[in-house]
């Protein structure tokens, strides 16, 4: 898969996991890991970029003594993954007329 489609997707994927509620690295890796295999090497600059753009917020919660850094989808990343929506739509009915093209229909 080209890797700007990939990384489309990853950041897709993990906006879309945040929309069910706010998630630590770990629970991420495993939850998108459901939809499409991703590693903490890396989910974490994924995250450090939604976060850049806005798209993500990020807050630590103490947990067994230690600090957990916990992601929330802001407004930016529901608009994003409707944006993602859209462009896929119209790279489908683009395959859609080179396939019909190709085969001759």
């Amino acid at each position: 898969m080209d890797v700007q489609l990939k990384r489309g997707m990853l950041d897709a994927c993990v906006l879309t996991v945040l929309r069910r509620g706010d998630s630590y690295g770990y629970q991420l890796v495993r939850d998108v890991g459901e939809i499409i295999a991703v590693s903490e090497s890396t989910l974490y600059p994924i995250l450090k970029r939604l976060e850049a753009l806005g798209q993500v917020t990020v807050y630590s919660v103490e947990h067994n003594g230690r600090l957990r850094k916990y992601y929330r989808i802001t407004e930016a990343g529901e608009q994003r993954i409707h944006a993602f929506l859209d462009e896929w739509r119209e790279l489908l009915r683009a395959l859609s007329r080179i396939e019909a093209e190709v085969e001759g229909r």
